[in-house]
């Protein structure tokens, strides 16, 4: 151990004076001046007792640096003392003036105020920072935020903005609850890109400039309803263009077992509205049935519909057909059900359904709905009956069959 001076006799020195309790020979902690008692080396340190230097080994041992052990117990009221020889070295230090180097780590348990700039070219490990400014600046390069677990942006404000020199392109925005994404270019797209097996896809386009058409690079699968709302006078709600001057299928149904059970064919010059009717569905086949005599029970009629009364049209009433071609009919006479959250326009039809009173409160504010219509939760509605007037061909041509068949006989007499 080295040391500054002649001797460290010569050098800084702590005394500790205890007084004995009868045949006491451990001595630590406070002494009777409420001084600590601490060594850095035995070899430096004296003790006596009762004015006499006793001999280490023989008289006491300290080898703890907080304790010294008498060999012999001291008598009552003995007057122990020690004297601790401190090591002096040079105090390494950098220069409050003139600054310098630290080659080593700095423990602080306090604050680090600091009027300049900090330089840390290895980097800065934290718990947590707290930054009194409004930016976080890169002069160069790119940066990165690499976190072992989740990236939280909390912003007080609502709204989290992404930047391009200083021009927004993206805005997320909390309103209400609700969730806003704004792209702020003027008739610019919001594009979802992908990678479909190692090729890039835009997988949805929507284009701002269209009123935010939507394009989809191929399926759109769906559970519920696809519902279009606020068509205009001559409107298109469905349009289906192909690629090129050929046949295609428009609409393809299917049960749940997938088998295929009505489509929509389009040719280069027509549409078929095609139902199943293949032989391999079909079972318990007859041709031989009284067509006419149930043809006779319907009841072809005129009428206007009331939403449209200056034009009369022939048809049928559904109910009346029901029980004659009960495969040309859905529904039940008379039938009701309970529409709920039900938007209403202003004399009272309903407009759509399945809306919640607040996403039509906030409807109304973007005018997706007229100022004019009116919620409710729930309304009980006519479900009216509907026909499909293809269903009695069959029976036409049966009845026709069979007149035929009679005409064939009355002529042979």
């Amino acid at each position: 151990m080295a040391y500054i001076g002649t001797s460290p006799s010569n050098g800084v020195r702590r005394r500790f004076t205890f007084d004995a309790t009868a045949g006491q020979t451990s001595f630590s902690g406070s002494d009777e001046n409420g001084i600590t008692l601490t060594y850095v080396d035995s070899l430096y340190l004296d003790v006596f007792q009762n004015g006499i230097k006793l001999k280490a080994g023989d008289d006491y041992t300290a080898t703890t640096g907080t304790s010294v052990v008498l060999v012999q117990g001291a008598s009552l009221n003995d007057v122990v003392e020690m004297v601790a020889f401190d090591v002096f070295s040079v105090n390494d230090s950098v220069s409050a003036k003139d600054g310098g180097t630290f080659s080593g780590n700095i423990a602080m348990g306090g604050t680090l105020a600091v009027t300049g700039a900090v330089t840390a070219n290895a980097g800065v490990v934290v718990d947590n920072i707290t930054i009194d400014g409004t930016e976080i600046d890169l002069s160069i390069g790119d940066l990165t935020v690499d976190v072992a677990g989740d990236i939280t942006l909390d912003a007080g404000g609502g709204d989290i903005l992404f930047e391009k020199a200083g021009t927004t392109f993206l805005k997320f925005v909390e309103s209400s609850g609700d969730v806003i994404i704004n792209q702020n270019a003027s008739d610019k797209d919001i594009k979802f890109n992908g990678n479909d097996g190692g090729s890039g896809i835009t997988a949805l386009s929507l284009d701002m400039s269209e009123a935010g058409r939507a394009s989809f690079n191929t399926h759109v699968d769906m559970a519920g309803i696809l519902v279009y709302s606020f068509l205009g006078s001559g409107a298109i709600g469905v349009q289906m263009t192909p690629s090129g001057n050929h046949s295609y299928t428009a609409m393809n149904f299917r049960n749940s077992s997938g088998v295929q059970i009505g489509h929509i064919a389009v040719s280069t010059t027509a549409t078929a509205y095609n139902t199943s009717s293949d032989y391999r569905l079909k079972e318990n086949v007859s041709y031989n049935f009284d067509a006419t005599s149930r043809l006779k029970q319907l009841k072809p009629s005129r009428f206007n519909f009331i939403v449209d009364a200056d034009n009369t049209v022939d048809g049928f009433i559904a109910h009346e057909v029901s029980s004659i071609v009960p495969e040309a009919i859905t529904g039940e006479k008379d039938a009701t059900e309970d529409m709920k959250n039900v938007v209403l326009n202003a004399d009272g039809t309903i407009l759509t359904d399945d809306v919640s009173e607040d996403k039509w409160t906030e409807g109304k504010a973007d005018k997706t709905y007229a100022s004019n219509t009116t919620w409710v939760s729930s309304k009980t509605v006519p479900k009216y009956q509907a026909i499909d007037q293809s269903k009695l061909v069959p029976l036409l041509v049966k009845t026709i069959q069979e007149l035929e068949a009679r005409i064939t006989a009355l002529e042979s007499k």
